[in-house]
Parts: C-alpha cells; sequence; structure tokens
C-alpha cells in the first residue's frame, strides 16, 4: 500500500515510487511496449516501476554519476554509446524487467527527435519543479517537439514560495496553462497534501495533470 500522501516528503531521488505515478499513471491508457520519456530523470526508481508496467523509459539526465548510479542499483549493466554527432552526449542502454531502458547523459535541450526516437508519453516529476521561471517556456516547447505532441503526465508542487527559495519551485495552475495551453488539453487529475523535505512545517501540496 502507498505511504499516506500527507506524510510523505518532496525530494528529487526518493526512496520509494511516487504513488500519485502509481495511482494515476493509468489514465494516459498507454498500451504495453509504449516508450515513456523522463526527462531530468536523475536516478529515480520511478523508471524501474514504469519498466515492471511493460513500458520501455528513455530519459535524460545531465549528470552522468546519477545514471550510473541508477543502473548500478537496479543491478543492470548497461552498455555506453556515443553519440554520432557529439562527443559530449553519450546514452546508457540496458534491459530491467523485459524492457528497454535509454538514459541519456545530456543537456535537453542539446538532443532531438532524432536522438531520443519515437516516444508514446512524457512523464515529468523532477523536471519543470527544478527549473526557474524564465527557463520553463523554452523547456515545455522543447518537450512538445521532443516527445512530437504525445501526451504528458506532470507533478508539479504548489506552496508559498516566500518561504522557501526553489528548487523544488511552486508551480500554479496558471503557470501550467501558460507552459501548455497552446499545445495540449489540461486535466488536472489530483491535488494531495504533502510535505518539502527541507522545510516539513510548510504547507505544500503535488498537483497531477494529465496533457493530451
Amino acid at each position: 500500500m502507498a505511504q499516506p500522501l500527507a506524510k510523505k516528503r518532496i525530494g528529487f531521488n526518493q526512496s520509494a515510487v511516487n504513488p500519485l505515478l502509481i495511482n494515476y499513471f493509468k489514465q494516459l491508457n498507454l498500451p504495453a511496449g509504449s516508450r515513456v520519456f523522463v526527462p531530468l530523470c536523475g536516478k529515480s526508481i520511478d523508471m524501474a516501476w514504469l519498466a515492471a508496467q511493460g513500458y520501455d523509459v528513455v530519459g535524460v539526465e545531465l549528470v552522468e554519476i546519477a545514471v550510473q548510479e541508477f543502473f548500478t542499483e537496479q543491478n543492470i549493466s548497461p552498455t555506453v554509446h556515443q553519440h554520432a554527432d557529439n562527443p559530449a552526449i553519450k546514452y546508457y542502454q540496458g534491459q530491467l524487467s523485459g524492457q528497454t531502458i535509454t538514459l541519456w547523459v545530456a543537456d535537453i535541450f542539446a538532443l532531438t527527435t532524432e536522438d531520443i526516437g519515437s516516444v508514446n508519453a512524457g512523464y515529468d516529476k523532477a523536471a519543470l519543479i527544478a527549473l526557474p521561471a524564465d527557463m520553463r517556456v523554452q523547456y515545455s516547447a522543447q518537450m512538445y517537439q521532443l516527445s512530437a505532441n504525445a501526451p504528458q503526465f506532470i507533478i508539479t508542487l504548489a506552496y508559498d514560495q516566500s518561504k522557501k527559495a526553489g528548487p523544488p519551485f511552486s508551480i500554479s495552475s496558471e503557470q501550467i496553462q501558460q507552459y501548455y495551453g497552446d499545445n495540449y488539453h489540461i486535466n488536472e487529475l489530483t491535488s494531495e497534501p504533502t510535505s518539502i523535505g527541507s522545510v516539513p512545517e510548510l504547507t505544500a501540496s503535488e498537483h497531477v495533470w494529465l496533457l493530451k
């Protein structure tokens, strides 16, 4: 059983799969074998859960050690491939639960649709809330391009930003509309109380958005 959301603390590398992912990702209605794109993925174990559900995963992470640690912690011996045209970019690839996990070590803005290949959905738990406001419009446009307008499953935080400097940053419903409204129909699936690890007394909530 998922732990109570009111007691869950937000962090960029959680020790348990996000309960909101478990409870609501099925609303994307993705068939088995679909590819899910995870931006700024770190070493998130949510990717292992996605593989266990029958999905291939393609992620992107700027910090190479996080990618290495993901495969180590999942007991996977990945193959490492260098980008054909850019020596600064590489990707690690391995198998988990019979699915392929491909993690790019790169700046997300340096990748193209040709690099990551076709994807069927995006899962963003740690990217939008990690970026300062002046980067989010560019980021949402890049996700639209890289995913070829595939549906997006996004988890955001809302709290009094004056009481804590991000990241993670607070994202309002108006901002979601600003970043994605031109290209997607936006549906808020749920909002749940939570806490932020560094400021546990701060009132906060997590919000799940389905963009199609």
